[in-house]
């Protein structure tokens, strides 16, 4: 990995699609201990996985990370605090709404 050059790599992975009333969630857990860093991105290989209501699901799969360049690291680790407080965007207010 270069200073603007990318890198992939492929992973075997566990994922696990929750589809209950407490919890709805899906998740990818690296099966060899891979890390994504900020400005990485995963692509999760096969078919698209659908957990009927009520049910948690899991399936083996592959996943190709794509490692970010140092430069779009950098990048990602000066401007995720601006893009994080986007999702914060919230107020607070006394009326009731009707």
């Amino acid at each position: 990995m270069g200073l603007i050059t990318r890198s992939k790599e492929t992973a075997p992975c566990t994922v696990t699609i929750s589809h209950r009333f407490e919890e709805l969630s899906a998740h990818v857990k690296f099966n060899n201990g891979a890390v994504v860093y900020p400005g990485d991105s995963v692509l999760v290989h096969g078919a698209e996985i659908m957990a009927p209501y009520g049910q948690i699901v899991e399936e083996e799969r592959t996943a190709t990370i794509t490692r970010a360049s140092k430069l779009e690291q950098l990048w990602t680790r000066m401007t995720g605090d601006f893009e994080f407080m986007e999702l914060c965007e919230f107020s607070f207010s006394e009326e009731v709404l009707s």
